[in-house]
């Protein structure tokens, strides 16, 4: 088998887990292969985690992960779970706007495959896009932080009295330095003594 067969079956085999036939139509499964129909807002809307309510997330939990215990979880497993429901609901609406022809019991048929063959994919994606945003918070948290501390420091030096007291400072050092600048240069003028060299023998 030739590496282009291999590619091609396994793009067969992605489009079989990202699609389900529904009489003679093909609908997508992964809400990504929509794009091109996006605006810019439905795309933010279903790339940022967080866009649906809390209370919304919790009453599907049972819908989607039917098998889990949610208090044996840690935070950061519930947080992932909760962004792949978001996904689920955001995915199942999007396909019910793009195929407003399917029924109920179509939808169904939707739902039931995208939680078999999508859920780790769900996962995985939500995982990299929270990991993108707690990179992004610390970067933007520690650039303010900079500016805050920069701000901080040009106020203190504008200050009147911060003004007052680093005057006379800068003064004596420069003093300091002039001295200090004087005396070494007196030192290098003044000539070493050297004996001549038929006098450096000893007798």
């Amino acid at each position: 088998m030739t590496a282009t067969q291999q590619q091609d079956q396994q793009l067969q085999r992605r489009l079989q887990q990202d699609s389900i036939q529904l009489g003679g139509r093909t609908i997508y499964l992964n809400p990504f292969l929509y794009w091109r129909r996006f605006d810019s807002n439905t795309d933010r809307w279903l790339r940022e985690p967080g866009q649906l309510s809390e209370d919304q997330i919790v009453a599907n939990r049972s819908r989607f992960y039917p098998e889990l215990d949610w208090t044996q979880l840690e935070a950061d497993q519930v947080a992932i779970r909760d962004g792949a429901i978001e996904m689920f609901l955001k995915s199942l609406e999007l396909i019910s706007t793009f195929h407003p022809e399917l029924g109920s019991g179509q939808m169904l048929e939707v739902e039931r495959k995208m939680t078999i063959t999508k859920k780790r994919a769900f996962e995985r994606w939500v995982d990299k896009a929270l990991k993108r945003r707690s990179r992004d918070e610390t970067r933007e948290h520690r650039r303010f932080e900079r500016s805050r501390f920069w701000r901080a420091w040009w106020e203190w030096i504008r200050m009147d009295t911060t003004q007052k007291a680093v005057v006379p400072i800068v003064m004596l050092m420069v003093i300091s330095g002039v001295v200090g600048w004087s005396l070494a240069a007196r030192q290098s003028a003044c000539p070493t003594l050297s004996l001549p060299s038929g006098q450096t023998g000893v007798r």
